[in-house]
């Protein structure tokens, strides 16, 4: 970090030397980096071992690979906080595939209970969002997760904060993985522990939950479930993304939801986790407006939705052709009178069941999850006793 530091240096003052601090900091860093091969150097070898690497694929039980490397190979328990430390330094000088593999063996080697366990989860998660190995991140995310979800961390505001800091680092991973948009709801909006926590602490989330909604066609069973929550918040929290949807769906305001879409456009934009889905939410945000505007109107002026759309006539035609081709919508285009004429549309109660249980599969695996803990819980007060 300390070289980094100078080619930033060297771009923003071409022809300056660096300043001396600098190259003090990079001989104190290099002295650092030397302590800590030569500290952590057994323990790395121990794990360099090609028997040690066959071994680790063999056991699931860390603590039968610590005996056997205990017993064979002269391991020490006070190593892994060597391996812990040099893993850490590695991390803050921004070798993060060395930070990353090094918090791997050291999660095999140090028990759940360890001081350093939790923190090396949070480093390992860290290290892959920023090497961006997204689906290594997700897993890790998933093992953080389970280890907050199964721990008290003392009292109830320890484990709301940690939550708090999960949803918020699970934002790197869920706007950038191919499964991120389902898992986001999944995880926000279905599971009470999060949604608890972004209504108590951090409810600025509504904002990426509801555009994981919006251009998410296939979860769009979950936008009743989002609008009730965002008109619970909205005392708290409001900005353009979640009032388009209280415009568009609770007040069937067509002209507020066409105003609040285009600030949509420019909180988008400027938004780190966001502006790479612009596009995609403004063309899911206009579906949005004409299915609705349909489904209330029978005919509707092409000049009158365009407005409504924000689009020229022409173009909003056109769009409007292709909406009714892949959607496989019950309607017409009038050209001569430049009208979209509206079919009945009637749901079969075959379609309204599939609509209405779509979600009861996730939330029946909840409620047993949830059942199982308490018993596990159960079991140990009982075995405690």
């Amino acid at each position: 970090m300390v070289d980094f530091a100078v080619d930033v240096h060297a771009n923003l003052y071409v022809g300056e030397e660096p300043p001396k601090e600098f190259k003090d900091k990079r001989v104190e860093v290099v002295s650092q980096l030397k302590n800590f091969q030569t500290s952590s150097e057994a323990i790395i070898k121990i794990l360099s071992n090609h028997d040690v690497v066959d071994q680790i694929q063999s056991y699931r039980d860390s603590r039968q690979f610590v005996s056997y490397i205990m017993n064979k190979h002269e391991y020490k328990p006070e190593m892994s906080d060597t391996l812990y430390n040099f893993a850490k330094f590695n991390y803050e000088c921004g070798n993060y595939s060395g930070a990353s593999e090094y918090l791997y063996f050291h999660r095999l080697l140090v028990p759940t209970t360890d001081k350093n366990y939790l923190n090396g989860l949070w480093g390992k998660l860290a290290s892959e969002i920023l090497m961006q190995n997204w689906d290594t991140a997700l897993d890790d995310l998933n093992r953080l997760k389970e280890y907050i979800e199964n721990n008290s961390f003392g009292s109830s505001l320890q484990s709301l904060q940690q939550r708090t800091w999960l949803i918020h680092w699970s934002l790197f991973v869920f706007f950038n993985h191919p499964k991120g948009r389902d898992l986001i709801i999944d995880m926000f909006l279905y599971q009470h522990l999060y949604l608890n926590a972004i209504q108590t602490i951090c409810p600025h989330i509504l904002r990426y939950l509801a555009t994981a909604v919006i251009t998410n066609k296939t979860r769009r069973n979950a936008l009743k479930d989002l609008i009730k929550v965002i008109q619970q918040e909205s005392y708290a929290y409001r900005d353009p993304v979640t009032e388009f949807l209280e415009h568009l769906h609770v007040n069937f305001d067509f002209d507020g939801a066409q105003q609040k879409l285009r600030q949509c456009e420019t909180i988008l934009s400027n938004d780190f986790f966001l502006v790479a889905c612009v596009k995609e939410f403004i063309e899911n945000a206009r579906f949005m407006i004409f299915e609705t505007f349909c489904r209330i109107h029978q005919c509707i002026s092409i000049n009158m939705l365009a407005e409504k759309l924000n689009m020229e006539p022409q173009d909003a035609e056109r769009w409007i052709v292709d909406v009714i081709r892949n959607a496989q919508l019950n309607a017409k285009i009038d050209s001569k009178l430049g009208h979209v004429v509206m079919g009945t549309q009637t749901i079969s109660p075959y379609h309204q069941l599939i609509e209405k249980t779509k979600a009861l599969t996730f939330q029946t695996q909840t409620l047993g999850d949830n059942v199982e803990k308490k018993l596990n819980s159960r079991a140990q007060d009982t075995v405690g006793f």
